[in-house]
Protein backbone atom coordinates (compact mmCIF):
# COMPACT_ATOMS: atom_id res chain seq x y z
CA UNK A 1 0.00 0.00 0.00
CA UNK A 2 1.21 3.74 -0.80
CA UNK A 3 -0.50 6.33 0.76
CA UNK A 4 -0.08 10.09 -0.72
CA UNK A 5 -0.66 13.08 0.45
CA UNK A 6 -1.86 16.51 -1.18
CA UNK A 7 -1.87 19.55 -0.43
CA UNK A 8 -2.15 23.10 -1.68
CA UNK A 9 -2.79 27.04 -1.53
CA UNK A 10 -0.21 26.54 1.93
CA UNK A 11 0.62 30.63 0.90
CA UNK A 12 3.73 30.55 2.70
CA UNK A 13 2.28 28.95 5.83
CA UNK A 14 2.71 24.86 6.83
CA UNK A 15 0.74 24.71 10.12
CA UNK A 16 2.02 22.14 12.29
CA UNK A 17 -1.42 19.81 11.78
CA UNK A 18 -1.13 19.81 8.15
CA UNK A 19 2.51 18.55 8.56
CA UNK A 20 1.60 16.12 11.31
CA UNK A 21 -1.53 15.43 8.76
CA UNK A 22 0.80 14.02 5.92
CA UNK A 23 3.33 12.57 8.49
CA UNK A 24 2.22 9.01 7.71
CA UNK A 25 2.40 9.66 3.63
CA UNK A 26 5.19 7.78 1.06
CA UNK A 27 4.53 10.93 -1.20
CA UNK A 28 3.37 14.33 -1.04
CA UNK A 29 2.17 16.13 -4.22
CA UNK A 30 1.59 20.50 -3.55
CA UNK A 31 -0.37 21.71 -6.09
CA UNK A 32 0.83 25.52 -6.02
CA UNK A 33 0.68 28.84 -4.01
CA UNK A 34 3.58 27.00 -1.88
CA UNK A 35 5.18 30.54 -1.31
CA UNK A 36 8.37 29.86 0.01
CA UNK A 37 10.66 26.96 -0.47
CA UNK A 38 10.86 26.47 3.01
CA UNK A 39 6.98 24.59 3.04
CA UNK A 40 8.88 22.10 0.51
CA UNK A 41 11.93 21.56 2.38
CA UNK A 42 9.59 20.71 4.90
CA UNK A 43 7.77 18.50 3.88
CA UNK A 44 10.28 16.75 2.23
CA UNK A 45 11.64 15.72 5.34
CA UNK A 46 8.47 13.40 5.63
CA UNK A 47 8.46 12.16 2.07
CA UNK A 48 9.09 13.06 -1.48
CA UNK A 49 7.68 15.93 -2.99
CA UNK A 50 5.88 16.96 -6.30
CA UNK A 51 5.08 20.18 -6.37
CA UNK A 52 3.66 23.14 -9.16
CA UNK A 53 4.19 26.38 -9.35
CA UNK A 54 0.55 28.56 -8.51
CA UNK A 55 -0.20 32.06 -9.23
CA UNK A 56 2.26 33.04 -6.62
CA UNK A 57 4.79 31.23 -7.01
CA UNK A 58 8.07 32.12 -8.35
CA UNK A 59 10.66 30.29 -10.01
CA UNK A 60 12.61 30.06 -6.99
CA UNK A 61 12.00 25.84 -6.52
CA UNK A 62 14.37 25.36 -9.47
CA UNK A 63 13.63 22.73 -12.65
CA UNK A 64 11.70 20.25 -11.05
CA UNK A 65 8.76 22.74 -9.78
CA UNK A 66 6.62 24.37 -13.17
CA UNK A 67 3.06 24.56 -14.51
CA UNK A 68 2.36 20.52 -14.75
CA UNK A 69 3.83 17.73 -12.87
CA UNK A 70 3.20 14.23 -14.30
CA UNK A 71 4.17 11.79 -11.35
CA UNK A 72 4.00 7.80 -11.57
CA UNK A 73 3.32 6.36 -8.19
CA UNK A 74 2.95 2.54 -8.02
CA UNK A 75 1.94 2.91 -11.10
CA UNK A 76 -0.82 5.49 -10.85
CA UNK A 77 -0.32 8.43 -13.33
CA UNK A 78 -1.16 11.77 -12.14
CA UNK A 79 -1.48 15.22 -13.85
CA UNK A 80 -0.92 17.83 -11.29
CA UNK A 81 -1.59 21.59 -12.18
CA UNK A 82 -2.75 24.75 -9.94
CA UNK A 83 -5.42 26.26 -12.11
CA UNK A 84 -8.21 23.90 -12.44
CA UNK A 85 -8.24 24.80 -16.04
CA UNK A 86 -5.27 22.96 -16.40
CA UNK A 87 -6.31 19.48 -15.57
CA UNK A 88 -9.00 19.53 -17.99
CA UNK A 89 -8.30 17.40 -20.67
CA UNK A 90 -10.11 17.44 -23.75
CA UNK A 91 -11.17 15.45 -27.25
CA UNK A 92 -8.09 17.64 -28.25
CA UNK A 93 -5.45 16.58 -26.01
CA UNK A 94 -4.10 18.31 -23.10
CA UNK A 95 -0.78 20.72 -23.73
CA UNK A 96 1.19 18.69 -20.95
CA UNK A 97 0.43 15.13 -22.25
CA UNK A 98 1.82 14.00 -25.65
CA UNK A 99 0.12 12.56 -28.25
CA UNK A 100 -0.90 8.86 -27.82
CA UNK A 101 0.53 9.19 -23.71
CA UNK A 102 -1.94 7.65 -21.37
CA UNK A 103 -4.75 9.46 -19.61
CA UNK A 104 -3.79 10.18 -16.02
CA UNK A 105 -6.04 8.09 -13.31
CA UNK A 106 -5.89 11.50 -11.28
CA UNK A 107 -5.95 14.96 -12.23
CA UNK A 108 -4.99 17.40 -9.49
CA UNK A 109 -5.49 21.27 -8.98
CA UNK A 110 -5.58 23.60 -6.17
CA UNK A 111 -6.26 27.20 -6.40
CA UNK A 112 -9.96 27.84 -5.05
CA UNK A 113 -9.14 27.19 -1.43
CA UNK A 114 -12.40 24.86 -1.85
CA UNK A 115 -12.52 20.82 -1.51
CA UNK A 116 -13.61 18.99 -4.34
CA UNK A 117 -13.32 15.29 -5.23
CA UNK A 118 -15.03 14.38 -8.69
CA UNK A 119 -15.00 10.62 -10.30
CA UNK A 120 -17.34 8.63 -12.48
CA UNK A 121 -18.92 10.84 -15.00
CA UNK A 122 -17.67 14.33 -13.61
CA UNK A 123 -14.04 13.55 -13.83
CA UNK A 124 -13.83 12.49 -17.55
CA UNK A 125 -11.57 11.38 -19.11
CA UNK A 126 -9.78 10.49 -15.82
CA UNK A 127 -10.92 8.54 -12.95
CA UNK A 128 -10.77 11.19 -10.43
CA UNK A 129 -10.62 15.24 -9.98
CA UNK A 130 -9.20 16.16 -6.61
CA UNK A 131 -8.33 19.53 -5.19
CA UNK A 132 -7.49 18.86 -0.84
CA UNK A 133 -8.50 22.60 -0.68
CA UNK A 134 -6.22 25.11 1.33
CA UNK A 135 -4.13 24.14 4.21
CA UNK A 136 -4.02 27.59 5.65
CA UNK A 137 -6.45 30.03 3.91
CA UNK A 138 -9.91 27.96 3.21
CA UNK A 139 -12.98 29.67 1.62
CA UNK A 140 -16.49 29.60 1.46
CA UNK A 141 -17.06 28.43 5.11
CA UNK A 142 -14.75 24.90 4.76
CA UNK A 143 -11.74 24.24 6.94
CA UNK A 144 -8.49 24.09 6.52
CA UNK A 145 -7.96 20.77 4.48
CA UNK A 146 -5.82 18.07 2.64
CA UNK A 147 -6.65 14.59 0.67
CA UNK A 148 -5.24 11.19 0.97
CA UNK A 149 -5.34 8.79 -1.88
CA UNK A 150 -4.19 5.55 -0.88
CA UNK A 151 -3.02 3.26 -3.70
CA UNK A 152 -2.58 -0.57 -3.80
CA UNK A 153 -1.91 -3.22 -6.30
CA UNK A 154 -1.51 -0.55 -8.71
CA UNK A 155 -5.12 1.03 -8.53
CA UNK A 156 -6.22 4.16 -6.06
CA UNK A 157 -8.44 1.94 -3.45
CA UNK A 158 -9.67 5.75 -1.67
CA UNK A 159 -9.47 9.23 -1.81
CA UNK A 160 -10.41 11.25 1.85
CA UNK A 161 -10.16 14.91 2.04
CA UNK A 162 -10.26 15.60 5.71
CA UNK A 163 -9.94 18.31 8.02
CA UNK A 164 -6.77 19.44 9.59
CA UNK A 165 -8.93 17.95 12.65
CA UNK A 166 -8.84 15.17 10.98
CA UNK A 167 -12.74 14.68 10.59
CA UNK A 168 -13.81 13.36 6.79
CA UNK A 169 -14.72 16.66 4.55
CA UNK A 170 -15.24 14.02 1.37
CA UNK A 171 -14.58 10.35 0.15
CA UNK A 172 -14.56 7.83 -2.01
CA UNK A 173 -13.74 4.67 -1.94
Amino acid sequence: MTLVGVISDTHGRLDEKAYTALADCDHIIHAGDICGIGILRELETLAPVTAVLGNNDFDEYGPDVGRFAKPVIDDVRFLVAHFPRDVKISQFGHPALAVNEPIPTVCIHGHTHLPRLDYGRAARPASYVVNPGSASYPRGGNSRSIAKIVIENSQVESIVIQSLSGATIMRVG
